[in-house]
């Protein structure tokens, strides 16, 4: 998709503001209004799928194109009351490129590129039918042959990066950006999306004119993409339809620089139309590159990945971000540079995690791939402890607890409560699509260790205590010494299994044991 003064951006901003669902996001124009004609004119702003990019290039278009009046949609909007609001309203050319539109499985690059230049070239002779084209002149000189201001707004500007196409061609692809942009008269703006930062080459970026704006590093633009707790809140109300806190749980969990919190958008509006929480990612075809990255297992990747399924977050410093042309990502760090572009870790204040139910359930899927060995088999058996629990079967939870920890697997090695958690975590890694798990919630007198909060109308309400070299006993007794159980009679009104687990450290042996509370 190619064109200069087309409709298409405006109708497209149509159907999205005339969508019930619409969250106003203009104010990002007064940012860009600041940008416009000036030195930092060059905008790229870089996020994982589904965070609102596209659609932000439709607003941005509609706000600044001259072929059509925008004013009556914009005056209802945020932007209205900025101060240069209407000095940059629909006055400018717009040239807008989808570059992920032009390729077709086997053309070469010059095949690939050549179209994006014949096609602006047809739309300049078309929109300038007085002006004298030199026929052999490049398509920059003819932009500036035009005497006119453009805002060129790029989507998906790192397709064949992201693809990993062209690899030789990659170089010369940016410098025909470069040619197309820098210190050109005719570019009032450039805003430019995709999934990848720039690539850095030699000493310098082909397009150092740039500034990014990453997921990793953003604390200007990121509340534009991706929807606060506050627009989510009220998208919540006017739908009257789930609540808020559910939403939450599953789709809430990005975090910006200044600490905003931020939901992936595209989730949120699918949960709330359908009226139902799940995981919507997987319809974007992405999850096999978690699998990817996992399978690389750099020292202590899959340790920390374990540590974050238990609800943990890793202390690590991550500064560069994974960049468009870069080699498949080696060391940890890298990985997860990767990964948090990508979207699939949250990562804030040097702090690393999984954001949320949503790619917490996707997590758990793919460490039941093959190259996680015995451990994949043990996640694909999981539903067993769960239905030992219900079963009360004490024997079967040992065993499956201990056959976990004894994995070749050094942090279920440890004899620390974390560590031992996260047995826990593992052995119950299926129960997560029946529960709402906790982990050291805090319940009237005191901690636990962990609470299953049903989701259901027939599942029981659980609540596990693990002691290390103390009895099942003393665990059961504290559970309901401390009244640990009193906040789930009043939720749920119905029966509780209690469960107490003993490791002891000495002979490496769990034991177990479990009660039903009735009428208490």
């Amino acid at each position: 998709m190619i064109y200069i003064n087309s409709f298409v951006g405006y109708e497209e901003f149509l159907m999205l503001v005339d969508d019930e669902l619409y969250v106003d996001k203009s104010n990002i124009l007064e940012l860009l209004n600041k940008k416009v004609c000036k030195t930092t004119r060059w905008v790229c702003v870089t996020r994982p799928r589904r965070f609102g990019k596209s659609s932000m290039t439709y607003l941005i278009e509609s706000y600044y194109s001259k072929v059509v009046d925008t004013k009556n949609i914009f005056d209802k909007l945020k932007i209205s009351v900025s101060k240069d609001y209407l000095k940059h309203l629909n006055q400018y050319n717009i040239v807008k490129i989808d570059f992920s539109k032009f390729y077709e499985t086997g053309i070469t690059y010059n095949t690939y590129i050549n179209r994006i230049i014949n096609l602006l070239d047809t739309e300049l002779k078309k929109m300038y039918a007085n002006v004298d084209f030199d026929p052999y002149a490049e398509i920059a000189d003819k932009f500036e042959a035009v005497n006119d201001k453009f805002i060129f707004i790029f989507d998906e500007w790192d397709f064949i990066f992201n693809q990993n196409i062209y690899i030789e061609n990659h170089i010369q692809f940016l410098n025909f950006l470069r040619y197309l942009l820098k210190d050109r008269s005719y570019v009032a703006l450039c805003y430019m999306t995709g999934i990848l930062p720039i690539k850095k080459h030699s000493s310098s970026s082909a397009l150092n004119m740039f500034r990014e704006y990453t997921f990793l590093n953003d604390d200007v633009l990121a509340q534009y993409f991706g929807f606060t707790e506050e627009e989510v809140k009220h998208l919540c109300h006017i739908n009257n339809g789930i609540t808020y806190e559910k939403v939450a749980e599953w789709y809430n969990g990005y975090t910006t620089k200044k600490g905003i919190r931020l939901f992936n958008p595209r989730s949120v509006i699918f949960a709330i139309s359908d009226n139902s929480c799940q995981s919507y990612w997987t319809s974007t075809g992405a999850m096999d590159e978690v699998a990817n990255y996992l399978k690389l297992n750099a020292f202590g990747l899959r340790e920390d990945l374990i540590r974050m399924l238990n609800g943990e977050e890793i202390n690590i410093d991550i500064i560069e971000d994974f960049r468009a042309g870069a080699k498949l990502p080696s060391g940890k760090k890298e990985i997860y540079s990767a990964m948090i572009t990508h979207g699939f870790l949250s990562y804030a204040h040097g702090r690393l995690r999984i954001p949320n139910k949503e790619l917490m359930i996707e997590f758990e899927n793919s460490i039941k791939h093959d190259c996680f060995g015995e451990l994949a088999q043990m996640i694909k058996n999981a539903d067993e402890m769960l239905l030992a629990t219900f079963n009360k079967d004490a024997k079967k939870m040992a065993k499956i607890i201990h056959d976990i920890h004894n994995l070749e697997i050094p942090i279920l090695k440890y004899n620390d409560e974390n560590s031992l958690s996260c047995v826990l975590t593992l052995a119950y890694l299926s129960a997560r699509n029946r529960y709402r798990i906790e982990r050291e919630e805090k319940s009237s007198k005191g901690y636990v260790d962990f609470i299953f909060h049903p989701r259901n109308i027939i599942d029981l309400p659980i609540v596990i205590e693990l002691k290390k070299d103390k009895s099942t006993k003393i665990a059961l007794e504290q559970i309901i010494e401390r009244e640990y159980v009193t906040k789930l009679k009043k939720e749920y009104n119905r029966n509780i299994l209690i469960v107490g687990i003993k490791y002891n450290s000495i002979d490496k042996i769990y034991t177990c044991e479990i009660i039903e509370l009735r009428d208490f």
